[in-house]
């Protein structure tokens, strides 16, 4: 099956799988799972949520250990949650202020999250072993996963 199919029916999964749910916890760790079973390549597959602090904390995520917190406008997903982007980056040697939570992390994907008020309230990052893991596609469909969260719990 090619990713662009495997993203179809993924996007259809997870909709199916968090109807009706309100606990948040819960709904990012479905998300945060089913995502990373669905694509070898993911390393590593979760969430950051926007604290009190004005941090982003860890939350439910698939893979190794992580990161507890991340400033705003530092490393990957501060930068995209600062910038209200999807980062898609090849090498993330090559990304400035690169916080390595894993030295096996070599390429990444960051996606804002927003509440219902179109506001950033956390971030959804996958990383890669593998150099240039992701690109438009990935970020297309990824986008598409977290508005279908964002119209569900947020």
């Amino acid at each position: 099956m090619e990713k662009k199919e495997k993203y179809e029916l993924l996007l259809k999964q997870i909709a199916a799988l968090i109807e009706g749910e309100t606990n948040e916890v819960g709904v990012l760790a479905n998300v945060s799972s089913a995502l990373h079973h669905t694509f070898e390549q993911f390393f590593w597959t979760g969430f950051y949520m926007l604290a009190d602090d004005g941090t982003l904390k860890l939350g439910p995520f698939q893979g190794t250990t992580a990161c507890f917190t991340i400033p705003v406008g530092r490393g990957v997903c501060g930068t995209s949650f600062a910038e209200r982007r999807t980062l898609v980056v090849p090498d993330v040697e090559e990304f400035p202020g690169h916080i390595a939570c894993s030295s096996l992390s070599r390429s990444e994907i960051v996606v804002p999250i927003y509440n219902g008020k179109g506001e950033a309230i956390g971030v959804l990052d996958i990383d890669s072993k593998d150099l240039n893991a992701f690109d438009d596609t990935d970020a297309k469909y990824l986008e598409e996963a977290m508005q279908i969260l964002s119209k569900e719990i947020y």
